[in-house]
Protein backbone atom coordinates (compact mmCIF):
# COMPACT_ATOMS: atom_id res chain seq x y z
CA UNK A 1 0.00 0.00 0.00
CA UNK A 2 1.45 3.41 -0.73
CA UNK A 3 2.52 5.45 1.86
CA UNK A 4 0.49 8.51 1.15
CA UNK A 5 -2.27 8.10 -1.76
CA UNK A 6 -4.21 11.55 -2.30
CA UNK A 7 -6.92 12.14 -4.60
CA UNK A 8 -7.75 15.92 -5.69
CA UNK A 9 -10.99 14.89 -7.21
CA UNK A 10 -12.18 17.70 -9.24
CA UNK A 11 -9.07 19.89 -8.48
CA UNK A 12 -10.04 23.91 -8.14
CA UNK A 13 -6.58 24.76 -10.04
CA UNK A 14 -3.23 23.17 -11.27
CA UNK A 15 -0.27 24.57 -12.59
CA UNK A 16 3.51 24.17 -12.83
CA UNK A 17 5.87 27.15 -11.77
CA UNK A 18 9.68 27.42 -10.94
CA UNK A 19 11.57 28.77 -7.26
CA UNK A 20 15.20 29.89 -8.15
CA UNK A 21 17.18 31.75 -11.35
CA UNK A 22 17.50 30.76 -14.26
CA UNK A 23 19.70 27.31 -14.47
CA UNK A 24 18.94 26.51 -11.06
CA UNK A 25 15.36 26.51 -11.22
CA UNK A 26 13.32 23.71 -9.75
CA UNK A 27 10.37 23.05 -11.25
CA UNK A 28 6.90 22.28 -9.27
CA UNK A 29 3.73 20.66 -10.28
CA UNK A 30 1.07 21.99 -8.13
CA UNK A 31 -2.65 21.25 -7.37
CA UNK A 32 -5.30 21.93 -5.07
CA UNK A 33 -8.52 21.68 -3.90
CA UNK A 34 -10.83 23.71 -1.48
CA UNK A 35 -7.97 23.56 1.66
CA UNK A 36 -5.64 20.99 0.69
CA UNK A 37 -2.65 21.51 -1.58
CA UNK A 38 0.01 19.78 -3.30
CA UNK A 39 2.94 20.49 -4.32
CA UNK A 40 5.54 17.90 -6.31
CA UNK A 41 8.87 18.72 -7.82
CA UNK A 42 9.18 17.28 -11.09
CA UNK A 43 12.06 17.54 -13.88
CA UNK A 44 12.23 20.07 -16.35
CA UNK A 45 12.28 17.34 -19.14
CA UNK A 46 9.15 16.10 -17.83
CA UNK A 47 7.38 19.37 -17.67
CA UNK A 48 8.33 19.61 -21.26
CA UNK A 49 6.64 15.78 -21.98
CA UNK A 50 3.96 16.32 -19.57
CA UNK A 51 2.73 19.20 -22.00
CA UNK A 52 3.64 16.91 -25.22
CA UNK A 53 1.36 14.65 -23.69
CA UNK A 54 -1.78 16.33 -22.99
CA UNK A 55 -1.66 18.22 -26.05
CA UNK A 56 -1.51 14.82 -27.72
CA UNK A 57 -4.49 13.25 -25.90
CA UNK A 58 -6.70 16.36 -26.25
CA UNK A 59 -6.34 16.50 -29.61
CA UNK A 60 -7.49 12.67 -29.82
CA UNK A 61 -9.84 13.23 -27.74
CA UNK A 62 -11.16 16.40 -29.69
CA UNK A 63 -11.47 14.08 -32.18
CA UNK A 64 -13.46 10.97 -30.66
CA UNK A 65 -15.51 13.30 -28.27
CA UNK A 66 -15.89 16.59 -28.88
CA UNK A 67 -15.83 18.89 -25.91
CA UNK A 68 -18.30 22.17 -26.36
CA UNK A 69 -17.97 23.43 -22.94
CA UNK A 70 -14.28 23.20 -23.71
CA UNK A 71 -12.30 26.03 -25.63
CA UNK A 72 -9.88 24.34 -28.48
CA UNK A 73 -6.76 26.67 -27.51
CA UNK A 74 -5.69 27.44 -24.35
CA UNK A 75 -5.06 31.45 -23.54
CA UNK A 76 -3.55 32.14 -20.42
CA UNK A 77 -3.61 35.98 -20.51
CA UNK A 78 -5.43 36.86 -17.17
CA UNK A 79 -5.62 33.51 -15.44
CA UNK A 80 -3.62 32.77 -12.55
CA UNK A 81 -1.12 30.14 -12.88
CA UNK A 82 1.18 31.26 -10.39
CA UNK A 83 2.34 28.82 -7.46
CA UNK A 84 0.76 29.02 -4.27
CA UNK A 85 2.03 29.11 -0.71
CA UNK A 86 3.01 27.48 1.08
CA UNK A 87 5.36 25.36 -1.33
CA UNK A 88 6.27 22.42 0.49
CA UNK A 89 6.86 19.67 -1.73
CA UNK A 90 5.49 16.08 -0.95
CA UNK A 91 7.70 14.36 -3.12
CA UNK A 92 9.99 14.04 -5.79
CA UNK A 93 7.90 12.52 -9.40
CA UNK A 94 9.20 9.74 -11.19
CA UNK A 95 6.66 8.89 -12.92
CA UNK A 96 3.44 10.49 -14.46
CA UNK A 97 0.36 8.86 -16.40
CA UNK A 98 -2.43 10.38 -18.17
CA UNK A 99 -6.13 8.71 -17.80
CA UNK A 100 -9.69 9.60 -19.22
CA UNK A 101 -12.82 8.84 -17.51
CA UNK A 102 -15.78 9.43 -20.71
CA UNK A 103 -18.11 9.05 -18.21
CA UNK A 104 -17.31 12.71 -16.22
CA UNK A 105 -15.19 13.38 -19.21
CA UNK A 106 -12.65 13.87 -16.74
CA UNK A 107 -8.76 13.69 -17.13
CA UNK A 108 -6.63 12.15 -14.21
CA UNK A 109 -3.24 12.95 -13.99
CA UNK A 110 -1.18 10.60 -11.77
CA UNK A 111 2.31 10.90 -10.07
CA UNK A 112 4.29 8.34 -8.42
CA UNK A 113 6.71 9.15 -5.70
CA UNK A 114 10.63 8.48 -7.02
CA UNK A 115 12.32 6.03 -4.67
CA UNK A 116 15.80 6.05 -3.78
CA UNK A 117 17.57 3.83 -5.32
CA UNK A 118 20.46 1.49 -3.93
CA UNK A 119 19.01 1.66 0.36
CA UNK A 120 18.47 -1.85 1.47
CA UNK A 121 14.85 -2.02 2.58
CA UNK A 122 13.67 -5.05 4.07
CA UNK A 123 10.69 -6.81 1.39
CA UNK A 124 8.24 -7.14 4.20
CA UNK A 125 8.74 -3.49 5.45
CA UNK A 126 9.00 -2.22 2.22
CA UNK A 127 5.80 0.33 1.38
CA UNK A 128 4.49 1.16 -2.32
CA UNK A 129 5.65 4.68 -3.66
CA UNK A 130 2.72 7.65 -2.65
CA UNK A 131 0.78 8.51 -5.70
CA UNK A 132 -1.21 11.35 -6.07
CA UNK A 133 -4.10 11.53 -8.39
CA UNK A 134 -5.39 15.19 -9.72
CA UNK A 135 -8.76 14.99 -11.93
CA UNK A 136 -9.00 18.04 -14.07
CA UNK A 137 -11.47 19.49 -16.97
CA UNK A 138 -9.70 19.08 -20.06
CA UNK A 139 -9.64 23.18 -19.88
CA UNK A 140 -7.29 23.09 -17.28
CA UNK A 141 -5.55 20.67 -18.48
CA UNK A 142 -5.11 22.53 -22.18
CA UNK A 143 -3.91 25.46 -19.77
CA UNK A 144 -1.48 23.47 -17.75
CA UNK A 145 -0.09 22.20 -21.20
CA UNK A 146 0.47 25.77 -22.09
CA UNK A 147 1.68 27.04 -19.06
CA UNK A 148 4.56 24.01 -18.34
CA UNK A 149 5.71 24.90 -22.04
CA UNK A 150 5.94 28.33 -21.49
CA UNK A 151 7.65 27.96 -18.10
CA UNK A 152 10.34 25.53 -19.49
CA UNK A 153 10.91 28.15 -22.82
CA UNK A 154 11.32 30.60 -20.03
CA UNK A 155 15.04 29.09 -19.04
CA UNK A 156 17.79 28.85 -21.02
CA UNK A 157 17.57 29.41 -24.48
CA UNK A 158 19.21 26.28 -25.09
CA UNK A 159 17.97 23.06 -23.58
CA UNK A 160 21.70 21.27 -24.75
CA UNK A 161 22.93 23.95 -22.09
CA UNK A 162 21.57 21.74 -19.20
CA UNK A 163 24.18 18.84 -19.92
CA UNK A 164 22.52 15.90 -20.10
CA UNK A 165 19.14 15.04 -21.98
CA UNK A 166 16.63 12.79 -20.69
CA UNK A 167 13.33 11.02 -22.35
CA UNK A 168 10.39 10.70 -20.39
CA UNK A 169 7.42 8.52 -21.24
CA UNK A 170 4.03 9.50 -19.69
Amino acid sequence: MPRHEIELNPVDFITIGTIGPKGQRTFHLQGGLDNQLVSLVIEKEQAWALSEAIREMLEDLDKRHPDPESPAEANLEGIDMDLREPIEPMFRVAEMGLGYDEDRNMVVLVAQEMRPRGEEVDPLEEEDPSVVRMWCSRHQMRLLSAQALEIVKSGRADPKQNGRLTYYWT
